[in-house]
């Protein structure tokens, strides 16, 4: 039943507005509050428990370890490790870091980049708690997820074996700040296994909440250098992939210190001068805490004795796994360089632009929205399609040639375990236009897009930088392939002040229509009445079945019992269980009216509407729906492919109608409303 999913997605939206889903507002994920939790276990004198991600196999889950050593896996405290534990020891710092079995370098090198953005990580790691001071065995940490940041909460029992951590640890015996980040980390993806082998640049997003860019090293610009000089003072975060070799090992060390398929942050630049010449170097860290780059530029490279005494700073040997290397050997050993910021005014090569930033949530819906890219343009049309309204901007005179729309196009899966998700290829165009509010036709799409991603991706994010002048615009984000399903996240960055809007409608758009009427249907009450001169729901069934149907030969299910009473409990304004003789002309006529609809809709001549007809059909009846009021619809009234009968249209349409009359009596006095627990229940059992 869809009711509490929709509740809830609108109790979310209405959160956002209020501002949560901040850095220093979070959403609460999967709904529990740490501070409330805390307090009820202090009060109770408590150790928490947490029975959403319990101590238990499946947090686990399967493929991290082998099912016999599953069974022996114990949860402790950390306490029950060592006699003093610490939750950070003299700072959090990326050499703190061990990677434990499980395969998550992707994980732990962006928590090494995080560590050296000292604000960014304070966002994520609050350095505000102890294994002493109001102590209950409860722990939190805060990600941006999809478009809002969520606190997280954790139990700090962690999986052993033998007294020893098994997955991530501290090389400090008593700091737990590593293996805690971890495990509420692997509660966002659904448990440890989850988070077996992944791209950095997902972490790396999550810790930030920021665009992200990709740059394939071996198309590298001269311009790298100073990009990444740029990110390193914007408080970004980088890392880096080694890349793979066909018929090499996971994770081989090769003999040049580097490992095959292998993610490593990136913690800073730097330009030295060695023999009178500038050399650009990179600094690099492996996660696994050891393991370095030993050729030119490395910590024991005697090109360090040729440079100035001023850069000689650079050069510590410590082999903690962090490393110099030059910026060609750098472009020659790594496949792929990862920057995810928060600050716009870098990526986009700005000065001193103010960027606003507007987010929209979406989904392909199967048999819906989920039309695929522009090379059928008739599915294309289904997508979901947003309004860009941009003013004439303000900007910083060097900035006139710069980009001045950023367009992030995120897919999320409806998958609640990481392993089990599927990136689609995924892209967006954008095309000029002229005022219009409503879903634009198919025809129109004829014309070429002004913008689009170079290439649609199977990659969690796809942006693109713009320059547009002031006007109207209109944004089709798409998988390429149509009926692929999943939600989406379309983030507008501007220059400017930038109005988005739903171009498939406000939810939901009323325009009066008049059934015409007919003078044979009081004769056809009668023969349908009891001695009272009610129709009940059963006597209902039989007019309806018996008559509605007549002269068309497709396929028909009837009017069920239940169906009939929904109808009755609809028309019934007596409340008496039956309708009068007005109650039950006016839902006849409504439903001959209906009817006539339907089946001139029905271009497939199936005796059922697909969903594109049954929008078409809906607009005929007076109602313009938004693309997510319309998934809605064909989740609940639609069959197993999608389609929508006879009897399921007209309840429908009812419904809606009875729906959109009540909202605009309780809203009487402005746009919003709002209802008290009684009201909520009458809704639910009269529309549901």
């Amino acid at each position: 039943m869809p009711a509490p999913g929709v509740c809830l997605n609108i109790v979310s939206e209405r959160n956002l507005k209020d501002g949560q889903g901040s850095p220093n507002n979070p959403e609460k994920f999967l709904d529990q509050d740490f501070h409330q939790l805390k307090q009820f276990c202090l009060k109770e004198r408590l150790r928490f428990v947490d029975n959403l991600f319990p101590p238990e196999i499946k947090s686990i889950g399967l493929g991290s370890l082998a099912r016999e050593d599953l069974q022996r896996v114990v949860w402790r405290r950390p306490h029950e490790l060592v006699p003093n534990p610490v939750y950070i020891v003299h700072g959090a710092s990326r050499f703190d870091i061990i990677q434990g079995v499980l395969g998550n370098c992707w994980f732990l090198a962006s928590v090494g980049a995080l560590t050296s953005q000292k604000r960014i990580m304070k966002q994520v790691i609050s350095d505000e708690q102890s294994f002493s001071v109001d102590y209950a065995g409860i722990f939190h940490f805060k990600f941006w997820r999809y478009g809002s940041w969520v606190d997280v909460v954790i139990d700090d029992k962690l999986p052993t074996f033998d007294g020893r951590l098994i997955f991530v640890h501290s090389k400090t015996p008593n700091e737990f700040w590593p293996a805690l980040l971890e495990k509420a980390y692997a509660k966002v993806c659904g448990s440890y296994a989850d988070m077996d082998i992944g791209s950095i640049s997902e972490a790396l997003m999550d810790f930030t909440g920021g665009p992200h860019m990709t740059i394939k090293l071996s198309d590298a610009s001269g311009k790298l250098w100073e990009t990444m000089r740029r990110a390193g003072q914007s408080e970004s975060l980088m890392g880096c992939g080694t890349p793979g070799g066909a018929g090499l090992l996971k994770n081989k060390v090769l003999a040049n210190g580097l490992v095959e398929m292998h993610a490593y942050a990136i913690t800073g630049v730097a330009e030295v001068v060695c023999k009178g010449h500038p050399v650009k170097l990179v600094r690099i860290f492996n996660p696994w805490g050891d393991g370095e780059w030993n050729r030119d530029w490395s910590d024991r490279s005697p090109l360090w004795e040729l440079v100035r005494p001023e850069d000689q700073k650079y050069n510590v040997v410590l082999d903690n796994g962090e490393f110099w290397m030059s910026m060609e050997d750098f472009c020659r050993n790594f496949s792929d360089l990862d920057i995810c910021c928060s600050d716009v005014n870098f990526l986009a090569g700005s000065y001193s632009s103010s960027w606003k930033t507007e987010v929209h949530r979406g989904q392909w819906v199967l048999g819906t929205t989920a039309g695929g890219c522009s090379n059928d343009i008739d599915s294309f049309s289904r997508n979901p399609q947003f309004h860009v309204t941009l003013k004439e901007p303000v900007e910083d005179p060097r900035d006139e040639s710069s980009p001045n729309l950023l367009v992030s196009l995120i897919q999320k899966s409806h998958k609640r375990n990481r392993h089990l998700a599927t990136n689609f290829h995924i892209g967006f165009n954008i095309y000029e236009l002229k005022n219009q509010r409503e879903k634009y036709p198919a025809s129109f799409f004829k014309t070429n897009p002004i913008g689009k991603t170079k290439t649609f991706l199977n990659a969690r994010e796809v942006m693109e930088f713009f320059r547009f002048k002031a006007g109207e615009y209109l944004i089709v984000p798409s998988t390429f392939l149509p009926n692929e399903a999943a939600s989406f996240l379309l983030t507008v960055y501007s220059k400017t002040e930038t109005i988005i809007e739903d171009s498939s409608g406000y939810g939901m758009t009323r325009t009066k229509m008049i059934p015409r009427d007919n003078d044979e249907s009081f004769q056809l009450f009668l023969q349908y009445a009891d001695e009272y001169g009610e129709v009940d729901a059963e006597r209902l069934q039989r007019l309806l079945n018996e008559n509605l149907h007549a002269g068309h030969s497709q396929k028909k299910t009837g009017f069920s019992l239940d169906l009939c009473k929904s109808l009755v409990a609809l028309m019934d304004l007596s409340v008496t269980g039956r309708l009068s003789e007005f109650e039950c002309l006016r839902l006849w006529k409504r439903a001959v009216f209906q009817r006539d609809i339907f089946y001139d809709m029905d271009v497939s001549h199936t005796g059922s509407l697909s969903l594109n007809e049954l929008r078409n059909a809906l607009k005929v009846t007076g109602f313009v729906l938004s693309d997510s009021m319309l998934n809605l619809m064909a989740l609940r009234y639609g069959d197993s492919n999608g389609e929508i009968t006879l009897e399921n249209f007209i309840v429908l349409v009812l419904r809606m109608d009875c729906m959109a009359k009540t909202f605009k009596r309780l809203a009487a006095g402005g746009p919003d409303m709002m209802l008290g627990e009684n009201e909520v229940m009458f809704f639910i059992q009269i529309f549901n």
